[in-house]
């Protein structure tokens, strides 16, 4: 059965805005990176990524982008108690301080 001369069918996968060959982009282009995790947090980071419905990179994304906010936080958190305990004299207090200072900087 030949095909009607009226019927247009676009096979082509391109919009129709890619066709010229210059079609604008307007989506900023991120930077990619290959990273390599150890396979003991593999596991983590795929439940992570199942949990979250995205794809292992946006999990990955996702977690160095908390991890990165949580740091912020213990720094801002490290300075606000220094600030508060500045003045104070005491040996022990000092001490003790500095070991609470260690686990917030450190994460120990």
């Amino acid at each position: 059965m030949p095909q009607s001369a009226t019927s247009s069918v676009n096979r082509s996968r391109r919009p129709a805005s890619a066709k010229s060959g210059r079609a604008k982009s307007r989506r900023k282009i991120e930077p990619r990176y290959t990273v390599a995790l150890s396979p003991d947090i593999v596991p983590q980071v795929e439940e992570y990524a199942e949990t979250a419905d995205a794809s292992m990179s946006k999990a990955i994304a996702a977690l160095v982008r908390l991890g990165l906010e949580n740091q912020e936080t213990r720094k801002r958190e490290f300075f606000k108690r220094l600030k508060q305990n500045l003045a104070d004299d005491d040996p022990k207090q000092q001490d003790r301080l500095v070991n609470e200072f260690r686990s917030l900087i450190l994460g120990l």
